[in-house]
This record gives structure tokens, sequence and C-alpha cells, in this order.
């Protein structure tokens, strides 16, 4: 599967401004077991790079999705990382073995408690999940190094912003269901913030608990 993710980023170099993986993501991404994070009927496909339902009407995304996302945000291992959608856990899995923390925010109940079992079973220790909205983020560990956000708001939210570092990046998939493309967003030293479009994707909305 990592073979084939690699494959898929060097393809896309020109609109990732990436040409490779990356030791470190790459070995981090082999070293995750995915089959672990998807119901036990859908573990026959979980090395195939496409996305699986995990219940809820919810799906895990697809490898390279996750893969492209995560070398994106440059993560290095003293950063602390905000994930808005943690599903059963298996993209924060990634970003814990490369970062120092993670944050992470679900909507649904049942899937939190699911990613923490998760976690739990394979020995990731360094995470701190709750159960809310999304678009609130996290705002009592808040500022953080990188946020990661696996579901789509028609526009960034503000509050999100506000919670980046100065000198951060935050990867967002934003717009309506049929013209979202996967942003980049970097914040500078003085707070400047600059968005970047990458690729047109399709991704979930960003629920809202009311």
């Amino acid at each position: 599967m990592v073979q084939v993710i690699s494959i898929y980023v060097e393809h896309a170099s020109n609109e990732i401004g990436k040409e490779q993986l990356g030791p470190r993501v790459k070995e981090v991404i082999g070293n995750v077991p995915r089959h672990e994070f998807v119901p036990s009927e859908m573990r026959p496909y979980a090395y195939f790079d496409g996305p699986l339902p995990i219940g809820y009407e919810k799906t895990i995304l697809q490898p390279f999705m996750v893969a492209l996302m995560t070398v994106l945000l440059e993560v290095n291992e003293k950063n602390t990382i905000l994930e808005v959608g943690t599903g059963p856990g298996y993209h924060a899995a990634i970003l814990a073995g490369l970062a120092e923390k993670v944050f992470t925010v679900e909507i649904v109940e049942e899937l939190a408690v699911q990613a923490k079992e998760n976690w739990r079973r394979l020995g990731y220790d360094n995470f701190e999940i709750k159960v809310g909205n999304g678009s609130s983020g996290y705002p009592e560990h808040a500022p953080f190094d990188n946020i990661l956000v696996a579901a789509a708001p028609e526009i960034i939210p503000p509050s999100l912003l506000n919670q980046l570092k100065p000198v951060s990046k935050m990867v967002v998939p934003a717009g309506i269901a049929d013209a979202q493309q996967l942003m980049l967003v970097e914040k500078s030293g003085t707070g400047k913030l600059s968005t970047r479009e990458i690729i047109p994707v399709r991704f979930s909305s960003l629920e809202v608990i009311n």
C-alpha cells in the first residue's frame, strides 16, 4: 500500500509541491495497521487505496488522502496537532507517530469511544480526545503547530484559524459539496494567513451539534 501511495504522491508532485512521501511519513504509515481501525467485514479491503465505511454514515479516508494531508502538514516530533474528525483513530495514530501530541475532536460519541479503544489496544498513548463540534476546535489546548480537518466546511471556521500558532499549517477540505478543494493554510510569524488550493476533493460535510 505504501508503495502505491508513494507513486501517487510523485504523480501529483506539481499540485502538492512535494516530490516524495519522505522516509518518516512512509515509515509511520507502514507501521500503523489500518485493518485494526475498520469493521471486521472491511478488513479484507483495508490495504486497498480507497475509503471504507465505518458506520454512522462515515468513512475512513483513502490512504492516499491520509498521506497527502500528512505530507502537507510537514509535522515534526516537537509539534502539537489538532485533528478535527477522529473517526476510528487511524489518521491520529499516524500523526502521533510523527508529533509530540495529538488533540482530536469527534462529533460521534461512539466513534470517539472506538478510537480510544483502538489506541489502547495497540499501545498508542500521546492523545487527548473529546466529543464535540470540530468547528470549535480544542481551545483549551490551543494554539497548535498543525491542524488537520477531515471533513469539509463550506468556509474555513475562524475559530480554527485562531487556534493556529504563528508559523503553522492547516490542511482542510473546504467548499460546497460538488466544488470542494483541499486547502493548505499557512500562518506566518506575524500572524498573516495565506491559502493555497491543492487538488479537488470530495469529503463529508463538517457536522455541527446544535
